[in-house]
């Protein structure tokens, strides 16, 4: 790839970023719970509302950084930490998009799963983007990415893994701050992770030539 092919797939990936933290925006404002990879940042903000969403995101995202780090350690590519700012601005589109979303009513149950479901439209849509992008991955595909490597198993598995990981440890802190009770991760949560992959790969089936021949 020459540098304007790579400077325009860094533009697309940055407009990925948008839409996917509007996606998890949206996703939040269901009340509901938010993507797996989000859900652990949504339980801290929940516990300490003063910090946004989105500057939760940053510091997870960070910590997924610092992890792969651990793991990789020499090997670890130092064009990867471009990952830090571009999780700078996951955190502050995801806050933009807090904003857009807080004038809507969301009084009743079934306006809250339409709101999960339109949320993770959004979100798979962004990912796909990244997907065509196909420059450099977010922090939480990077660190499932980090220990497949390095203990030789498949990436879908190890994805499916960390998925569960991060609701175990989102519902054992809600279990802690909020005294038995689960906050922050609920069957939205479900929702989002059965549905964002089919989302992704109808957007991505859909987008990737078009967007390859014209743009790319």
């Amino acid at each position: 790839m020459d540098k304007k092919e790579i400077a325009k797939r860094y533009v697309l990936f940055i407009v990925s970023l948008f839409f996917a933290a509007i996606g998890v925006a949206v996703t939040k404002r269901g009340e509901l719970g938010v993507s797996p990879i989000s859900s652990v940042a949504n339980v801290l903000s929940c516990k300490n509302p003063a910090v946004s969403l989105g500057t939760w995101l940053i510091i997870w995202n960070c910590a997924l950084i610092l992890g792969q780090i651990l793991i990789l350690r020499k090997e670890f590519q130092a064009v990867q930490l471009l990952q830090i700012p571009l999780s700078f601005l996951f955190g502050y589109f995801t806050d933009f998009g807090m904003w857009l979303v807080s004038f809507l009513p969301v009084n009743h149950y079934g306006v809250r799963l339409v709101m999960v479901v339109l949320g993770t439209v959004i979100l798979g849509f962004g990912i796909s983007l990244s997907v065509i992008a196909n420059v450099i991955m977010n922090s939480g595909e990077a660190f499932v990415k980090a220990v497949s490597d390095k203990i030789h198993r498949n990436f879908g598995n190890v994805k499916i893994g960390f998925d569960v990981m991060c609701v175990i440890i989102s519902v054992a802190l809600s279990f802690v701050f909020f005294r038995g009770e689960i906050v922050g991760t609920r069957e939205g949560t479900v929702i989002c992770a059965l549905l964002t992959g089919m989302v992704v790969k109808f957007f991505t089936s859909v987008m990737r030539k078009p967007l390859e021949e014209k743009i790319l």
